[in-house]
């Protein structure tokens, strides 16, 4: 199973303070076990909500809304994308995890990825086969 782990932002997140050498000493390391343990799909830190943009759909409109945005508690300063057994796994992962935002409050958010047995009868052998093609192809890219 694949889960997305999600760091919540902080009012120092967003206003792009960086870590201390400590933190990503210690992120590192955190890191690295997950690499050894063969869970570690993807991750990264995201730069502050001022630096990015929203697109608002309505029918077939699109609005461009500039950052910053001020909902500190629901935006993401970084992610994981780990492959476990189960949800279990991931939390007890994320329980060995260092303070993402020291000296304050820090929420980190689960949540599965779907994999395409969950889209039923819906996902057909054609869309099958187009995910797997852009999934090779973004794999080619990105070497």
């Amino acid at each position: 199973m694949r889960f997305m782990i999600i760091v919540k932002a902080s009012a120092d997140s967003e206003a792009g303070i960086m870590p201390s050498e400590e933190l990503l000493t210690a992120m590192g390391n955190y890191n690295e076990e997950l690499a050894k343990a063969g869970i570690l799909v993807d991750c990264d830190g995201l730069q502050p909500s001022s630096k990015g943009a929203r697109v608002r759909f309505s029918g077939e409109q699109r609005t461009v809304i500039d950052g910053p945005f001020i909902e500190t508690k629901v935006l993401i300063a970084g992610y994981w994308i780990w492959e476990v057994k189960s949800k279990q796994e991931a939390i007890d992962w994320v329980k060995c995890c260092p303070n993402p935002m020291p000296g304050t409050d820090a929420e980190i958010e689960i949540r599965p990825v779907y994999a395409k047995e969950d889209f039923g009868a819906e996902f057909t052998p054609e869309s099958c086969e187009q995910e797997e093609r852009v999934r090779a192809q973004a794999k080619r890219s990105n070497l």
